[in-house]
């Protein structure tokens, strides 16, 4: 008899987007001429810059000559891309880095999800509330936690709560743990976290041998100089923390897919006799076994991002998306609204009115001013009570959907 893995079954409900995009297409079904608006998902909607198109259509002629044809590349990414992420993401803040600590992939939130694999399933995990659902989801999967809790989340994590209080950054947890995530700026809070707080997370995990699976996704939308843009700007940090970032968001890769993961050869995990283990090593071991590499197409207009043109252009995107991020906080503040984020992050984290519900301010939202967002609620349960949304649209739609926001009435 064939078995299931059970720990899929604790899994509560679906996964949040996919239940956003159900809710939305049964009203777009009953309404069919509604105009929607959605800020909800955090997809791109600006067309690739030209730049990058140029590189990809050399790399597609290159794949039509048997002179430059190529087959399966290195597993780990092409050389040429991982040796520009250093010389143009790293250096330039003083993170020095080898090529071979660099693996390039298909997405970082395939990153994320997979690298808990390859730490033990007695490992006490602690997540941000609230918190982008597949840094639990996979832990759930993999069976590292208990079962789902009445109050929400899964017995066996630590949930550290982010609030208003806190600046949705997290006091450190008061019992021990080993794996920690943190992501800033954050997703979906728009917060980011400064060099003072990262600073006690590193001495932290330095203290109790613990590891940070750090995401950096939008780091490309920090305009404080004094923000640290990777978690590696912060002393002894190579020592316990992997950095994920994406080209997803700053280079709009949603559709074409490509990341990057940074494990540096100072890393180490523990055997249970208590032997320290090269962590980049096991990953690269994992990676190497189910991975085949990213495709060199998309490699190449990965490498085009790094070219004077290419950073011109992307900056124009970034910049696009940061006017609509102060669009909507500049409108809804005004409308009265708590808002938070999207000064350094292209997420919006507003209070719902009136102690509304995060969900029931979703169907609102959606059934009053066809326009989308994403419930607070989805991402555990200190999000209750907030909404986000996201910046990633036309300034035109954004405007709109801030001009139906103000005929809402409470």
């Amino acid at each position: 008899m064939i078995k299931i893995n059970e720990n899929f079954l604790k899994l509560q409900a679906g996964y949040l987007f996919p239940e956003i995009g159900r809710r939305v297409a049964a009203h777009a079904a009953a309404n069919p001429q509604a105009p929607i608006i959605k800020l909800g998902i955090g997809d791109v909607t600006e067309p690739l810059p030209p730049a990058i198109i140029e590189a990809m259509h050399a790399a597609v002629d290159e794949m039509a000559r048997d002179e430059t044809f190529r087959g399966y590349g290195p597993e780990q990414g092409y050389e040429f891309l991982r040796k520009a992420v250093i010389e143009n993401d790293f250096l330039p803040r003083g993170v020095d880095l080898e090529p071979d600590e660099v693996f390039i992939s298909d997405g970082s939130k395939c990153d994320v999800g997979n690298f808990q694999e390859i730490f033990g399933l007695d490992n006490v995990v602690a997540v941000t509330d609230p918190v982008y659902p597949v840094y639990v989801d996979t832990n759930v999967m993999a069976g590292r936690t208990g079962d789902a809790l009445q109050q929400g989340g899964y017995g066996q994590i630590v949930y550290m709560p982010c609030i208003a209080e806190n600046n949705f950054v997290p006091e450190l947890p008061a019992e021990p743990v080993d794996l920690v995530y943190l992501c800033y700026p954050n997703n979906p809070t728009g917060a980011v976290a400064g060099a003072e707080q990262l600073s006690k997370w590193v001495d932290y995990a330095r203290q109790n041998k613990a590891i940070i699976l750090f995401d950096a996704a939008y780091e490309a939308f920090i305009s404080d100089p004094a923000i640290p843009h990777s978690i590696y700007e912060i002393d002894g940090a190579k020592e316990v923390a992997v950095e994920f970032r994406s080209f997803s968001k700053t280079a709009g890769f949603t559709g074409i897919r490509c990341a990057l993961t940074v494990v540096p050869k100072a890393l180490r995990a523990y055997t249970a006799a208590g032997a320290a283990v090269d962590v980049k090593a096991i990953w690269n071991r994992r990676h190497s076994t189910k991975f085949n590499g990213a495709s060199y197409i998309s490699q190449a207009g990965a490498a085009a991002t790094y070219t004077p043109e290419g950073k011109t252009q992307i900056r124009a995107i970034i910049d696009l998306y940061m006017s609509n991020a102060a669009t909507i906080r500049r409108s809804l503040t005004k409308l009265g609204y708590e808002v938070y984020g999207g000064v350094n992050a292209p997420y919006v984290w507003l209070k719902t009115p009136d102690g509304v519900g995060s969900w029931d301010f979703f169907d609102i939202l959606l059934s009053k001013a066809d326009v989308v967002g994403t419930p607070g609620a989805g991402f555990g349960a200190w999000g209750e009570g907030y909404f986000r949304l996201s910046a990633f649209n036309k300034p035109e739609s954004v405007k709109e959907a801030m001009d139906r926001f103000a005929k809402l009435i409470w």
